[in-house]
């Protein structure tokens, strides 16, 4: 079923549930006028920009015909540059229409845990891996986000082995599900005596963070340890013992938190990483068994697969997915990364509307 196609079913859903809304004996009926008002406002959501978008179209295919057959060139110019305007509004309302019609993923609003581990390059990955962290930081800043190490492994000459970073704030997963996948770093490292370019990585995973009734984790499912840790750093800063180990026995995942002095706040942090793994293992599983649902996202998201490379020596970063490159290095480094976020998210719209179109035609 093609675009206007579906617009024109909605429309006419919403002209039947008005006039079946203004039927003398609906009043008496509280609940089904109060269903049919439900249906009638989410509907009248996209009529609304729909009849925008078909005005716009009649008036620039008028403009575009005035400005053919008219015979005085300035008049001719006037029309064109009107048709163009109209043009430029048909192709924003297309585009919000494309946005409201497509399913919402239901994680979106929801806060996030960001994995990132050092992958191939020894001490050069573990350096990238905390400027991925950083990158990270920043860009929750940037948005006003609020963030939290649940759990890190500094290595001893800078950076991180592994690390997991909690960002809380609107729609954090929703602009940050396309950051899985493997970064590749490319540049000089400050040992190398002769100026050869090595190429490490990182890997991020992006979970939606777990509610306690989303995963229920059963007491006898986990076991806790209790260890003398350290803080970020690697620097000693405790002295009880505080730092926290949860295993999982089911599945067998470990998570460690050792960031806070307090052993009840390592538990707290250790369960939500651990909720946050669990129900990324459920979706991933669901995915699996899904393969159509694969189509509506960008790449597979899977640690395996190079998503974007940052260039030191050419001060760029390329989107292997989007076949986008930017040569602003330094600019991403410090969180701007939003120019990827929306060409990713316009692409995941783009790739759904088609999924939703086949499913249906």
């Amino acid at each position: 079923m093609g675009f206007e196609q579906r617009l024109e079913e909605i429309e006419t859903r919403y002209l039947e549930i008005q006039k079946e809304m203004s039927a003398p004996d609906i009043s008496s009926d509280r609940v089904r006028l109060r269903e049919l008002g439900k249906s009638f406002s989410e509907l009248q959501d996209v009529v609304e920009p729909y009849r925008e978008f078909k005005a716009a179209v009649a008036q620039a295919e008028e403009a575009s015909e005035m400005a053919r057959s008219e015979s005085d060139p300035e008049m001719a110019e006037y029309m064109r540059q009107e048709a163009a305007a109209a043009e430029v509004r048909v192709e924003s309302l297309r585009s919000k229409l494309e946005e409201l019609l497509v399913p919402r993923d239901p994680n979106d609003n929801k806060n996030v845990v960001v994995e990132i581990r050092a992958g191939a390059g020894g001490q050069e990955a573990a350096l990238w891996a905390g400027e991925l962290y950083e990158l990270y930081r920043k860009y929750a800043e940037r948005r006003r986000w609020k963030s939290e190490v649940l759990s890190s492994s500094p290595s001893d000459l800078g950076g991180f082995k592994d690390l997991a970073l909690e960002i809380r704030g609107k729609g954090a997963y929703s602009r940050l599900k396309h950051e899985s996948g493997v970064h590749r770093v490319q540049r000089v490292p400050m040992t190398e005596s002769s100026g050869r370019i090595h190429t490490s990585t990182a890997t991020v995973a992006v979970m939606p963070e777990a509610e306690e009734v989303e995963i229920d984790i059963p007491r006898d499912d986990i076991e806790i340890q209790v260890m003398r840790g350290t803080g970020p750093g690697g620097q000693s800063v405790n002295t009880t013992d505080s730092a926290v180990r949860v295993t999982h026995k089911p599945t067998g995942i470990v998570v460690v938190c050792t960031e806070e002095r307090s052993q009840l706040q390592n538990k707290e942090k250790a369960m939500r990483y651990l909720r946050a793994r669990l129900l990324q293992k459920a979706q991933d599983e669901a995915h699996a068994k899904e393969a159509q649902s694969r189509r509506a996202q960008v790449g597979t998201g899977e640690r395996a697969e190079k998503i974007r490379t940052y260039n030191f020596p050419e001060g760029r970063v390329t989107d292997h997915r989007i076949k986008l490159t930017v040569h602003q290095l330094q600019l991403v480094l410090e969180g701007d990364i939003d120019g990827f976020v929306d060409a990713l998210l316009a692409r995941e719209r783009a790739e759904q509307l088609g999924a939703v179109e086949d499913g249906q035609g």
